[in-house]
C-alpha cells in the first residue's frame, strides 16, 4: 500500500516541474515545446518498435489515421501551456491547468455521451467561481497574469479534449501505440511552428538542452508513467483529487527559484476550485472518467 501512495506522490511531484523547467529556460517556447516531443519521441522509439513486433498486425491504417485530431490537440496544448507558464506565476498557472476533471465531463458528453451529474455540474459552477476569483486580482492591477490565466485555461481545456479523444480511441492494441505514434506526430506540429523560430535556439549551450531533456523525462516520461502506474493500483478519484494538488509543489519550487510569493487571494481561490475538483471528481458515474490524469500533460 504504501508503495502505490508513494509512486503517486512522486508522479504528482515530477510532473510539478513542469512549469520550473518551461520558466528557467531562455529557449522560445514553440521550439522548447517542439524539441520536448521530440526529445520524448526519440527515446520511446525503443518502446514503440517492440510494441510493433508484438501487435502490429492488430494496428491498422484506420488506428493510425484516428492519431492525427489528437496529435494536433496535443501540440497546441503544450505550446498554450509553455506560452501560459511563462505569462503567471508557477504555482497558479499549474493550479488552472491541473482542472481538467472539471471540464473533461463535458468532452465526454460531447465526444462518447457519458453523462453528466448534477455534482459535476455544481463542481464546475463552483471552480468557474475560483477561477473568477483567482483572476480578479490580475484584472483590477492589470499586467500580463490575467492573459497568462486565460492561456493556462485554454491549455486546460484543449488537455481535456485530448483526454476525451483518449477515451473514444481506447479499442487500441496497447495504450502504447496510440501514445507514442500521438506523441511523435505532435512533434512535427510544433515543429512546424517553430520552424521560423528555429535559429533563435542556442544549440550550443549545455543548459539549455539539459533543461529540455529535463522537460522530456521528469514531467512528460516520469511524472505520466508514474500516474499511470498509480492508476493502476489506487482509485481513479483518489488519483485525479491529489493529481489536482501539483501546484502546491509546483509553488514551493516557483517561491525558492523565482521567490514568487502567492498572495491571500490566491489561496482562497484555491480552496473554492479544490472543492469544485471534489465535488466533480468523487460525484463521477462509476466507471466515469478515471482516465483524466493519463497522457502527457503539462
Amino acid at each position: 500500500m504504501f508503495l502505490r501512495y508513494l509512486l503517486l506522490f512522486l508522479g504528482v511531484l515530477a510532473c510539478s516541474t513542469s512549469a520550473i523547467f518551461i520558466r528557467e529556460s531562455s529557449t522560445d517556447p514553440f521550439v522548447l515545446t517542439a524539441m520536448r516531443l521530440v526529445l520524448a519521441s526519440v527515446l520511446l522509439a525503443p518502446v514503440l518498435l517492440a510494441q510493433l513486433a508484438r501487435h502490429g498486425a492488430a494496428f491498422t491504417r484506420h488506428h493510425m489515421r484516428r492519431t492525427i485530431l489528437p496529435s494536433v490537440v496535443l501540440a497546441l496544448h503544450l505550446i498554450s501551456w509553455t506560452l501560459g507558464a511563462r505569462m503567471t506565476a508557477v504555482a497558479q498557472a499549474t493550479l488552472i491547468v491541473n482542472l481538467v476533471p472539471v471540464a473533461l465531463p463535458f468532452f465526454l458528453l460531447w465526444l462518447v455521451r457519458e453523462r453528466i451529474t448534477r455534482a459535476e455540474v455544481a463542481g464546475t459552477a463552483l471552480a468557474v467561481l475560483g477561477l473568477v476569483t483567482l483572476s480578479a486580482r490580475d484584472f483590477t492591477a492589470g499586467g500580463g497574469s490575467l492573459a497568462g490565466d486565460a492561456m493556462c485555461l485554454l491549455s486546460m481545456l484543449l488537455f481535456a479534449l485530448y483526454l476525451a479523444l483518449g477515451r473514444r480511441n481506447r479499442d487500441f492494441p496497447t495504450i502504447w501505440l496510440y501514445v507514442i505514434p500521438v506523441y511523435a506526430q505532435a512533434s512535427v506540429v510544433c515543429l512546424l511552428f517553430a520552424l521560423p523560430r528555429i535559429h533563435t535556439f542556442a544549440f550550443g549551450s549545455l543548459r539549455e538542452w539539459g533543461l529540455m531533456a529535463g522537460l522530456a523525462v521528469v514531467p512528460t516520461l516520469c511524472g505520466h508513467s508514474l500516474l499511470n502506474a498509480a492508476m493502476r493500483r489506487i482509485r481513479g478519484q483518489i488519483v485525479s483529487l491529489v493529481n489536482a494538488s501539483q501546484f502546491v509543489f509546483a509553488g514551493v519550487f516557483g517561491f525558492l527559484l523565482f521567490g514568487e510569493l502567492p498572495t491571500a487571494l490566491f489561496y482562497v481561490a484555491s480552496v473554492i476550485l479544490l472543492a469544485g475538483v471534489s465535488l466533480v471528481v468523487l460525484g463521477a458515474p462509476a466507471g466515469g472518467n478515471e482516465g483524466a490524469v493519463t497522457g502527457p500533460g503539462s
